[in-house]
């Protein structure tokens, strides 16, 4: 779409780099309009991947994009992508949601694991359907700031810079708790005679 603003040619706003489409979006709804169109499905599935239900990802989401919205225009480009900003306001939606319910965080993360080959027997199917269960909750005993990792990670396909951006961690600090976490979840399956040490 091209509009004229005092004669001149406006370029679309799909092609403006997200900086300038930020700034734009500072002052016009259209613009942030754009915005919400690139990062509305990662958005989603982040807080799907946190909450485990739709209804809920989808209020949390629109929350996310309204409080984005309010205050676009305190917002100050640093280098972090603009997204990093979207994921830490819908981690504390995510946070004071779980809080409000007065219950576990749990991660339905059953996507991070192939499913069976159509062609498989039933023991292949029931086996793998097994060894997801055990590993998602393996996932589940393990601290929020690890599953957030292993969400951004995994499912998101986040870089560690990124993810560090997300999580206001350093990149190094980043590729210790991906470590660590690991170790964890390897150190958890072993304990309950799971894989073998």
């Amino acid at each position: 779409m091209q509009r004229r603003l005092s004669g001149t040619r406006v370029q679309p706003f799909k092609t403006l780099d997200e900086p300038t489409l930020v700034e734009r979006a500072k002052s016009d709804p259209e613009a942030f309009g754009e915005l919400y169109e690139r990062h509305v499905d990662r958005i989603y599935n982040y807080i799907y991947y946190r909450v485990g239900n739709p209804d809920d990802a989808e209020d949390l989401t629109a929350r996310t994009f309204f409080q984005a919205l309010d205050n676009i225009g305190r917002y100050e480009h640093r280098g972090a992508p603009f997204s990093a900003w979207l994921y830490r306001i819908a981690h504390n939606l995510v946070a004071n949601w779980h809080r409000h319910r007065s219950r576990h965080k749990t991660v339905p993360l059953d996507e991070l694991l192939p499913t069976p080959a159509p062609m498989a027997g039933p023991s292949a199917v029931v086996e793998k359907k097994e060894a997801r269960e055990v590993l998602l909750e393996a996932i589940h005993r393990l601290p929020e700031d690890r599953q957030q990792l292993l969400i951004l990670k995994f499912v998101e396909r986040l870089p560690n810079a990124q993810i560090g951006q997300v999580m206001n961690r350093s990149e190094s600090s980043i590729k210790s708790l991906y470590h660590r976490t690991l170790i964890a979840l390897r150190n958890d399956l072993q304990n309950r005679g799971l894989i073998q040490k």
